[in-house]
């Protein structure tokens, strides 16, 4: 018989009470939002106004369009603007670009020469506690090093960082510690690790499972959604350290039912409609059982981080703040997209710091998993997400034509805004439009605090069950 599984607890919003109530002020009231419309004969001439995530979707087909030519991209929050990096000498991609809608910007550094210098680090510089990524914004590879790397690893990386040419690389010193954040979501529990829930999704055998870090999948095979609770999930598959930091964690009664969701506290929710690729300077929400609701932006994808466990590769950096125990939590975004799971860093949400998380799309992808329950999809790069097709007729923006939403077709005529299908959210909770329906019942967990970094979660005065959101 299917049952769903009632929390006895919500997760709390522990050391992260300020935080969350900020970072719900922003996504809450503002989840229904749509993107501006503009003619497609001003589009011609002018960057089109985009939402995030369809920006995403549009830099990925222009990455595809304009081959070599194509330097990497970032996101304008404040003109919501698609900006496209093209290397000198393109002239007629910098046309073609421009009437897609972006915003293009000529650059000295190509994606590939890029890439040469990131090499150079991997072979000569990989320091515990160190990272490198991207920077589209700057068109160079920003090196970060951590409170650990001082004397000679110091004196390695700088040189190394020079040898590159001040147009190629820059460095910056982290007054934290790189780390992962095991001690979310919601919380869960294994070998007296704590981390946080990810996201539900559909096993490649049809069963129920959902995602979390790759560290959190090594620690322990069997997690429990109470610190004294019995198991109710075991570890499929794990990867870390090395190409990514994910993990499938299988329900182990298949008729559990697992809702496409993130619980953001007070009884609410938010619907995740699809997985999507992060954009550099999007603005991101996360979810951690210890720290709660936080929201940032995205600063390079990616990534690679010298953990003390081993390096860790294709991540995305943000300056979302984190702490032990959100490993493995949700980062999406306002309207619903699936963006990636919280892996590590450094600082925490009182001074902040860097924040990595491994992409959703791409772990999907390497485990075989669809996003959320039953039928619903949710490939790589976001082509998918949810039961019904959103059919997009002509003139719609960048990221129509997706499947979108859970349940029930909702066909885009022509001129629909992007990434159409159907509105997100739809219900009420607790006089918020919150982009999901309301959970119910949602009871504030006890004072369970993480010992950080592996540890016991120790003193847990409550449950801290969950919806598995």
């Amino acid at each position: 018989m299917s049952h769903k599984r009632i929390p006895k607890r919500k997760a709390a919003f522990a050391a992260g009470t300020v935080v969350a109530l900020g970072a719900a002020a922003i996504l809450l009231p503002n989840a229904n939002a749509s993107q501006d419309g503009s003619s497609n004969d001003a589009a011609a001439v002018a960057p089109k106004p985009l939402k995030a995530t369809d920006a995403s979707d549009l830099a990925s087909q222009l990455q595809k369009l304009l081959g070599d030519a194509f330097a990497g991209s970032y996101y304008d929050a404040d003109s919501r603007q698609l900006v496209v990096n093209v290397t000198a000498g393109n002239t007629s991609v910098v046309v073609q670009a421009k009437q897609a809608g972006a915003k293009v910007r000529v650059v000295d550094n190509s994606l590939t020469e890029l890439a040469a210098g990131a090499k150079t680090l991997k072979d000569r510089a990989t320091i515990p506690g160190t990272s490198w990524a991207v920077d589209p914004r700057t068109n160079k590879i920003l090196v970060t090093a951590d409170s650990t790397v001082t004397g000679a690893k110091w004196n390695t990386l700088e040189s190394t960082v020079k040898s590159l040419g001040s147009d190629m690389a820059t460095i910056k010193k982290s007054a934290g510690t790189f780390k992962t954040f095991v001690s979310g979501g919601d919380a869960i529990f294994g070998g007296g690790a704590r981390c946080s829930l990810g996201f539900n999704v559909t096993a490649g055998d049809g069963s129920p499972a959902f995602l979390t870090a790759g560290h959190c999948g090594v620690a322990a095979e069997q997690w429990s959604d109470s610190e004294t609770g019995q198991p109710i999930a075991t570890v499929d598959q794990a990867t870390f350290p090395g190409n990514g930091d994910f993990a499938l964690v299988k329900y182990d009664d298949p008729a559990t039912q697992a809702p496409s969701e993130v619980n953001v506290g007070g009884g609410q929710t938010v619907a995740i409609q699809q997985a999507a690729d992060a954009e550099v300077g999007s603005q991101v929400f996360r979810m951690g059982s210890t720290t709660g609701l936080a929201d940032g932006q995205v600063l390079a994808l990616d990534a690679t981080v010298n953990y003390p466990e081993g390096t860790v590769t294709g991540l995305i950096q943000t300056n979302v703040c984190a702490e032990p125990g959100d490993s493995g939590g949700s980062l999406f975004t306002q309207d619903g997209s699936a963006i990636g799971l919280t892996s590590g860093g450094s600082g925490d949400c009182t001074v902040g710091g860097e924040t990595f998380f491994q992409p959703v799309t791409t772990a999907l992808q390497a485990v075989g998993a669809t996003l959320g329950a039953g039928d619903a999809a949710g490939g790589a790069g976001g082509d998918q997400a949810g039961g019904g097709d959103a059919g997009a007729g002509a003139g719609d923006e960048a990221g129509a034509g997706q499947e979108a939403g859970a349940g029930g077709d909702a066909s885009a005529s022509p001129g629909d805004e992007a990434g159409a299908g159907q509105e997100v959210g739809g219900e009420q909770a607790g006089g918020d439009v919150i982009g999901g329906q309301d959970t119910g019942n949602g009871q504030d967990a006890g004072n369970g605090q993480d010992a950080g970094n592996g540890q016991d979660a120790g003193n847990g005065t409550g449950d801290a069950g969950q919806s598995h959101n």
